[in-house]
C-alpha cells in the first residue's frame, strides 16, 4: 500500500511559478507510472504529466508543455511538478497518483493523493 501526500498548492498571480510535491509513504516499485492530474470545477479529471519510473520517460499534456516539469527524487521518494508561466486556466485541484495503467493520461490509477488547490488569477 502507498499513501500519497501532496503539498505546495496556493493562490498565485498569472505568470508566476509554483512547485507541487507528492511524498510517497510506502514502497514504490520500478514498474510504477506516477502522474499529476487536475480537475477544474465542472470538468473531468485530466492528465497533466506523468513519469515512468523504470525508464524515466516523461509525458505532458499539450497545454502545459514547456511550462510544467515533472520530476522525482528517488532517494526521498518525492515527485514534483514545477509549474511556471501559470495561467488562469491552470486553476484546478491537482492530484498526484501512482500505479497508473493504460495511456499515460488515463486516470486509471490505484493510489491517489488528497488533492491540492491551485488558483491562478
Amino acid at each position: 500500500h502507498v499513501q500519497l501526500v501532496e503539498s505546495g498548492g496556493g493562490s498565485v498571480q498569472a505568470g508566476t511559478s509554483l512547485i507541487l510535491s507528492c511524498a510517497a509513504v510506502g514502497r514504490t516499485y520500478p514498474n510504477y507510472v506516477m502522474g499529476w492530474f487536475r480537475q477544474a470545477p465542472g470538468k473531468e479529471r485530466e492528465g497533466v504529466a506523468a513519469i515512468y519510473l523504470r525508464s524515466g520517460s516523461t509525458y505532458y499534456a499539450d497545454c502545459v508543455k514547456g511550462r510544467f516539469t515533472i520530476s522525482r527524487d528517488a532517494r526521498k521518494n518525492i515527485m514534483y511538478l514545477q509549474m511556471s508561466g501559470l495561467k488562469p486556466e491552470d486553476t484546478a485541484i491537482y492530484y498526484c497518483a501512482a500505479l497508473c495503467r493504460g495511456q499515460w493520461d488515463s486516470p486509471d490509477c490505484t493510489y491517489w493523493g488528497q488533492g491540492t488547490q491551485v488558483t491562478v488569477s
